[in-house]
């Protein structure tokens, strides 16, 4: 048996020279041994731009072949550190300062890369595959250099903050090829297989599951630009993936729109839908399912383990309702608050450790502390596995709601009301109270011209859930905060919402 890719370029190295590896819209296609011949180009003028190993380049891109070309060269040079190319200036000069970012890459006429001392600021040019680097207009020379290592760091990102800054995460190539390797293994991924990469490239689903799975396995990504609910469709149909990843709102949104293109569905090649980064609600589940007439697999991950932790298994294997599924790869454990291992059914805070879990965050000691248990990652994440090791989800402890000492968890609260026909999004929330100290709030999208009160929805929580838990605030919203990923984020909503 071959050995497991260890680095990005050694994952690169799986597929045939002629077999497809990228597509896009436009007709844009690659074969492997185009794409491996891009990336080497690609990494060489990086060197020649002065990128050692550890060395941070900046990718401020839009989705599309360009970020992930330009993303794997980055990791194969130095270290990629992907950003959200919606950023402001201050936002991306506080990002280059603190990963300490020695070179960026834009597109070409590019507006809002700030000028900093220190970053040397290229452009990528090209269309297709048939791309370069571009220093002031002047593609750069090719310089080879070595090939990094499993314990290179090939990855840094920042996770998302709420009340403190981001915490950078490094994540070496053997962390990330590890990774890919379990999620290849748990949608028994193939070389036939196509994946539609609708995640952001600047997020670890999008980067790990979306784009080093599918060419772990030696198959293809189909990749459009920037998500859009209003584009999916034709994308399915121009692409034919078999298979596509995303975050419960992009479902949501996908679903929005499934009527209209009943045709494409009939026709599109899709063996399974996959979702993560979010707790799944049941109902979404359930209606992906009977739209596309596939198995949706949801996965449970983070940035600082690489993304994947835990899946649902595949047809035939045992799905249990309301789980994550069971460990991909690494070893998951339900602590208690003094790092005790607790038993089966018993909820505490979920921990992992394993190959693709990061060593620890960079230079910051005290969250290290926190994080890192008798060689444990804890999550953050309230949960408990049941005797067949598959895991259950009850909360983000910082999101638990603690209505004067009854603790509720907004998960809970939100199937109850995603289950009505009128509603399309829900999300439930801490809000501040006088005496309680919190209670709960409950932001609301309807479906198209749907009705619903206050009062019929605060009914309808009655009807399922303890009195504690019914929603005291429900507004109704044209659409609820996300993050840059797509994700909600509770933390903090009754102040974006203003009814803190």
């Amino acid at each position: 048996m071959a050995a497991l890719p260890g680095t990005i370029p050694e994952l690169l190295a799986v597929g045939a020279d002629d077999t497809l590896a990228l597509t896009a819209p436009g007709e844009v296609t690659a074969s492997y041994g185009e794409l491996r011949d891009t990336v080497t180009r690609l990494a060489g003028q990086l060197r020649a731009a002065g990128v050692t190993s550890g060395d941070r380049v900046a990718l401020v891109l839009p989705n599309g072949p360009a970020t992930a070309l330009s993303f794997l060269a980055a990791a194969s040079a130095g270290t990629a550190a992907p950003l959200n190319p919606r950023y402001r200036e201050e936002e991306l000069r506080q990002s280059f300062e603190e990963l300490r970012v020695g070179v960026a890459i834009a597109p070409a006429g590019a507006d809002g890369i700030p000028e900093t001392a220190g970053v040397r600021r290229l452009t990528i040019e090209g269309e297709g595959i048939d791309l370069t680097l571009a220093d002031n207009g002047a593609p750069l020379p090719v310089e080879p250099g070595p090939p990094p290592g499993g314990s290179d760091t090939a990855m840094v990102l920042q996770t998302s903050g709420t009340t403190a800054r981001p915490k950078t995460v490094p994540l070496t190539h053997a962390n990330l090829a590890v990774s890919a390797a379990n999620i290849v293994d748990a949608l028994a991924l193939t070389a036939a297989d196509r994946g539609l990469l609708v995640m952001p490239l600047f997020h670890i689903h999008g980067l790990v599951a979306g784009l080093l799975a599918p060419l772990a396995a030696g198959g293809a990504i189909a990749c459009p630009p920037d998500f859009n609910a209003f584009r999916f469709f034709d994308w399915l149909e121009a692409l034919q993936p078999t298979w596509y990843t995303a975050v419960p709102t992009m479902h949501q949104l996908i679903l929005g729109r499934a009527e209209r293109h009943s045709d494409v569905i009939a026709a599109s090649q899709l063996r399974f839908v996959r979702s993560s980064s979010a707790p799944l609600p049941p109902v979404v589940l359930e209606r992906i399912e009977a739209t596309f007439g596939v198995p949706m697999v949801e996965a449970y991950g983070m940035t600082e383990a690489s993304h994947q932790m835990s899946a649902q298994p595949l047809p035939p294997g045992t799905r249990k309702a309301g789980s994550v599924g069971r460990a991909t790869g690494i070893e998951m454990a339900i602590l208690d608050g003094q790092g005790a291992e607790l038993a089966a059914t018993i909820r505490g805070e979920v921990a992992i450790r394993g190959a693709s879990v990061t060593a620890g965050y960079e230079a910051n000691t005290e969250a290290n502390a926190t994080a890192f248990t008798n060689g444990w990652f804890r999550t953050g994440d309230e949960g408990y596995l049941d005797e067949d090791g598959y895991l259950f989800l009850t909360g983000r402890l910082k999101e638990i709601i603690n209505r004067g000492g009854e603790k509720v968890a907004p998960r809970e609260v939100e199937e109850v009301i995603l289950r009505h026909a009128a509603v399309r999004q829900a999300v439930c929330f801490a809000v501040p109270h006088e005496k309680l100290g919190e209670d709960v709030g409950a932001a609301i999208v309807l479906n198209g011209e749907a009705d619903l009160g206050e009062a019929a929805v605060r009914d309808l929580c009655a009807e399922h859930l303890a009195p504690f838990k019914v929603p005291r605030t429900v507004v109704f919203v044209d659409e609820i905060p996300v993050g840059p990923t797509g994700k909600l984020q509770r933390i903090g909503l009754a102040e974006r919402l203003g009814i803190a």
